[in-house]
């Protein structure tokens, strides 16, 4: 790969860091915290629902691609070492978890973290086997997938915010950790889609690093996976012109496609480049090298921000008309990833990982070694 393709991870997760907090602002900004999600966003106008439709699912789904990708140079890394697998991959999928149910207790109703753990899992014993059974496993999550949201959204289907009896949301920090943990059914029933939908895009993601996708030769790869995202890009816009029914559909459904055009263009983007790369690339590339940090990092800042026990920012948008408040909330958006990538880049000139995932490492390293057995080769 030459160096620009070899920056082009780096480059990509840190496009969906910023892209995924691009949906989880909006939640913040709501006074109604979570309850927006389940109700629905009211009270805005059209621009706003265009860019939570931008947002929505696209990044986190490239994200979860690029999991899927690290998951598979792990397991290469385990072959080329003679190491057992999944092995110690098992208490890094344990510590993911236990990070994202502190991050979902501690801050954020609607973590990921946790999904991508369990999905791990059921991932590491299948990156190893046979083409055959990798397929089949992905069509039967995916098959889950469809079935659960074709089920939701027909359930769903002509309710409105008023229907959804939800209790006020806590003004106070001790009250909406009491929340979560009263509440976890309610809060982590997203887990049943993230769950299957991951196993899906983490074999994706492993399968398209096997067939070269950053290698200068996969161009008519890649241009296929433009394809794709454009063809995603285009059912946005009619889900998004279905309104809040489609909302389920658009994120686990569609958003993967548009997510593999993301995956195939930015490479192709990033081999055309000429020069050094200017502060938006370096921004981007000190965010995908701190992924996870930055990912919890963004969402405790948008949690002081806007919360009734913090600056109380979304109380005071609440009255404020609706083209301001869009200037303000994206406003946010850009000050808190600009903010981000900048301390990013800081702990990066001296430290090697960011701090979550120098925390991981830490704690990985403080388990006895792997046992030297030959992992299953693909």
């Amino acid at each position: 790969m030459s160096g620009d393709r070899l920056a082009a991870p780096d480059v990509l997760r840190g496009l969906a860091i910023a892209g995924t907090f691009a949906t989880n602002v909006w939640v913040f900004a709501d006074p109604r915290g979570p309850g927006a999600v389940f109700a629905g966003f009211a009270g805005g106008w059209w621009l706003d629902t265009a860019l939570r439709a931008v947002a929505n699912g696209k990044f986190l789904a490239l994200l979860t691609l690029l999991f899927g990708i690290g998951m598979e140079l792990q397991y290469r890394s385990a072959v080329r070492r003679g190491l057992r697998w999944p092995g110690r991959h098992l208490a890094r999928a344990a510590i993911l978890f236990t990070e994202g149910l502190l991050h979902y207790v501690l801050v954020f109703e609607f973590d990921v973290l946790m999904g991508y753990a369990t999905a791990s899992v059921l991932v590491a014993w299948l990156v190893g086997r046979s083409a055959r059974v990798r397929v089949a496993a992905a069509c039967v999550a995916g098959a889950v997938t469809v079935l659960l949201v074709g089920g939701a959204t027909a359930v769903t289907a002509g309710s409105t915010g008023a229907d959804v009896p939800l209790p006020p949301y806590p003004a106070t920090w001790t009250g909406q950790v009491a929340a979560r943990l009263a509440d976890p059914l309610l809060y982590r029933v997203e887990l049943a889609l993230i769950v299957p939908s991951a196993v899906v895009l983490f074999l994706a993601g492993s399968a398209l690093l096997r067939a070269g996708l950053f290698d200068a030769g996969a161009t008519t790869l890649r241009r296929r996976m433009i394809g794709t995202g454009v063809a995603g890009a285009l059912l946005t816009v009619l889900t998004t012109l279905g309104g809040d029914p489609w909302f389920l559909v658009e994120r686990y459904l569609i958003a993967p496609l548009v997510a593999l055009g993301l995956l195939g263009l930015v490479p192709e983007v990033l081999a055309r480049l000429r020069g050094p790369a200017g502060p938006v690339r370096c921004g981007l590339i000190a965010l995908g090298r701190t992924a996870m940090s930055c990912y919890v990092g963004q969402n405790v800042v948008a949690a002081v921000l806007f919360g009734a026990w913090g600056l109380g920012v979304a109380g005071a948008l609440a009255g404020v008309a609706a083209p301001l408040r869009t200037g303000a909330v994206v406003g946010v958006w850009v000050l808190v990833v600009a903010g981000s990538a900048a301390a990013a880049g800081w702990w990066l000139r001296r430290h090697d990982r960011g701090p979550l995932e120098a925390l991981t490492q830490a704690l990985l390293r403080g388990r006895s070694p792997a046992s030297r057995r030959g992992a299953r080769t693909p």
